[in-house]
């Protein structure tokens, strides 16, 4: 496994995919149908805040994105929506969006998105992503790391604990469960 900055080159769209393939049944509602999610997440992939890993073939399987107050792996904003969904579906889309959206507290890195290729989990992809994003915080000059993880999510918990992180806050998103899937975030940091 090699693990690096950024995206192999002509990567996108394959990050596009495993994004989607972990984060699609929570946002399917909202930037569904698969192929324009899939065309939109390609679109608006910001390469300098992933760490990616690749099989020994090139074969991208994991990605693990990071936002920093200068930007987000997947940064779309109302423009990019209205290129995939017009401006009507656009509006709608956005709003829910925000509500979900994470701050950047600029105390700690956000992670903000790690997705491990079906075949490849279990196989220390996850782990090596997570230690690359502290390495990462490091150079940044940020003491911890951060993520949000849901609470249909046990098996990314358990790995998240198990690699040192501990539970700062839940936070329940109340209606939006019924759009999203989920009832509450878990908050989760650890010193880097």
């Amino acid at each position: 496994m090699i693990v690096s900055s950024g995206l192999p080159p002509g990567q996108t769209a394959d990050a596009a995919r495993l994004y989607w393939q972990a984060f699609g049944g929570k946002l399917h509602r909202v930037l569904g149908p698969e192929d324009r999610a899939l065309a939109f997440i390609a679109q608006v992939v910001d390469p300098g805040h992933v760490i990616s890993a690749t099989d020994a073939g090139g074969t991208l399987i994991g990605i693990a994105g990071f936002k920093t107050h200068r930007g987000a792996f997947v940064a779309g904003g109302l423009r990019d929506l209205v290129r995939f969904y017009g401006l009507a579906g656009a509006l709608w889309r956005s709003a829910l969006l925000s509500l979900l959206a994470r701050d950047t507290e600029n105390r700690r890195m956000l992670t903000d998105g790690l997705a491990v290729a079906a075949p490849a989990r279990g196989h220390g992809v996850g782990t090596a992503l997570i230690d690359a994003l502290s390495q990462e915080a490091r150079r940044r000059g940020y003491p911890g790391l951060r993520l949000d993880v849901v609470d249909t999510n046990p098996r990314a918990q358990a790995l998240y604990t198990r690699l040192g992180f501990e539970i700062e806050k839940e936070t329940s998103i109340g209606p939006l469960r019924h759009i999203f899937g989920f009832r509450r975030t878990i908050t989760m940091v650890r010193p880097v």
